[in-house]
């Protein structure tokens, strides 16, 4: 298993979720666990992913789901989930 966080930053518009859904999908990467909420106006989404099964390698995701951030007007980040638990370590 090959788990990455992506995190979903920007003002809320509809079809946000739905877009890096279908991508995530369409590549073969399952949802492990999401959380979304909407405070105001801003969309915040956290997900758990695993990229096991896709057959592209993780920067190009990262680079392909950063590009549907642009296009849909909020910022999607990925990191990797060993990089993720190092920096949030105590």
């Amino acid at each position: 298993m090959k788990r990455t966080i992506i995190t979903v930053v920007g003002k809320d518009t509809v079809g946000i979720i739905a877009k890096v859904c279908t991508y995530l999908a369409n590549n073969r990467v399952n949802i492990l666990d999401i959380s979304q909420t909407i405070i105001q106006d801003y969309f915040n989404m956290m997900m758990i992913v695993d990229t096991g099964e896709s057959q592209k390698e993780f920067d190009v995701i990262s680079d392909e789901l950063g590009q549907i951030g642009t296009e849909i007007g909020v910022i999607i980040k990925c990191q990797r989930e060993e990089i993720f638990d190092s920096m949030h370590r105590i």
